[in-house]
């Protein structure tokens, strides 16, 4: 059986990507096998980056790519208002972030049981309590998206009371930045079967705003796959949170703390990659726990790690959006 971890990007979030890489070698060893999937064609720096670690694959699999794009496609074309909105928002026609749809090809390898990770997350803990419950279920997931779940289904849809339960709501949805899962636990005849269902009406309650999130949701409520969220299953004195916008938090020694407790994972949600850039080009950027993201970032290149001059520049919008409001009382 072979575990691996897998994530998603192109050259534009190349930073994030070489700090989760090392951050992987750290904390579940040099030789633990990682997968790239590819958000769009952008790849040259990726390429070379696969070809000077032996155990980096990036997947290029295109029959297999193609396969999942044209099921996204089948699935969005079921969904009463999304084509409608993405063109208002992106002034274009298509599926938003459609490349983000690209982690579901980790449902045919190369990994026996995964954990896919975002770009812009770290390790920092060894992923073995992830592979541990998945012993026991075939998905699991370790984050407070449950608090909120107007990121993950369409609230005022009718339906969706009628296809999840109250409890299924409130313990089995999460955050798709971060989860473990087995080879085939979405497959060619499941796909088949939700897309039944979806032309059949129920595609009204999928949220068009966080595409992958809200169709992987579907897919562990609806069928349903025997699933366990960490945050929920375990008590309060050994779970963590896990995103930047938690303020109290400690950095030590190159990790970092809950209280006591050691993270698993650190999610630089709502951090864009635009403002990574800048901070690894040299701009004094005030970056939640940026030590540590820099730290891993440069962690075999400590002589091209930015030294900063002149004042801290914060990157908080005078009044905080929407979404960070939210991520912030998920995060409390």
């Amino acid at each position: 059986m072979i575990d691996g971890i897998c994530t998603l990007g192109n050259d534009n979030v190349y930073d994030q990507i070489v700090a989760l890489l090392n951050s992987i070698e750290v904390h579940a060893g040099k030789s633990f096998p990682v997968c790239i999937y590819p958000y769009d064609d952008r790849l040259d720096k990726l390429r070379q980056l696969a070809a000077s670690r032996p155990h980096l694959h990036l997947f290029e699999e295109k029959a297999i790519i193609e396969r999942w794009d044209q099921w996204v496609h089948q699935i969005w074309s079921h969904h009463p208002t999304a084509a409608e909105k993405w063109l208002a928002i992106n002034g274009k026609s298509g599926i938003h972030r459609m490349g983000t749809h690209r982690r579901f090809c980790a449902f045919e390898g190369p990994f026996d049981r995964f954990i896919y990770m975002d770009a812009d997350t770290l390790l920092l803990s060894s992923p073995e309590t992830i592979f541990k419950a998945l012993d026991y279920v075939d998905w699991v997931t370790y984050d407070f998206q449950y608090k909120n779940l107007s990121h993950v289904f369409d609230l005022s849809s009718p339906k969706l009371k009628s296809l999840f339960s109250e409890k299924a709501l409130e313990m089995k949805t999460f955050c798709s930045g971060f989860y473990g899962a087995k080879l085939g636990a979405v497959a060619q005849d499941d796909i088949e079967w939700y897309l039944q269902r979806l032309a059949q009406g129920e595609a009204e309650v999928l949220y068009p705003m966080a595409p992958d999130q809200t169709i992987l949701n579907y897919f562990v409520l609806r069928r349903p796959i025997e699933s366990a969220n960490l945050a929920i299953a375990l008590s309060r004195e050994e779970r963590t949170g896990n995103s930047v916008t938690s303020t109290h938090f400690e950095e030590r020694d190159n990790v970092v703390f809950d209280g006591d407790l050691r993270l698993l994972y650190l999610h630089y949600i709502g951090i864009s990659s635009k403002l990574i850039a800048r901070l690894c080009e040299g701009e004094n950027l005030d970056i939640p726990y940026r030590n540590t993201f820099l730290h891993y970032r440069y962690l075999h290149a400590p002589q091209q790690r930015p030294s900063f001059e002149g004042p801290l520049v914060s990157t908080e919008p005078t009044k905080p959006s929407l979404g960070r409001r939210i991520l912030r009382k998920l995060s409390s």
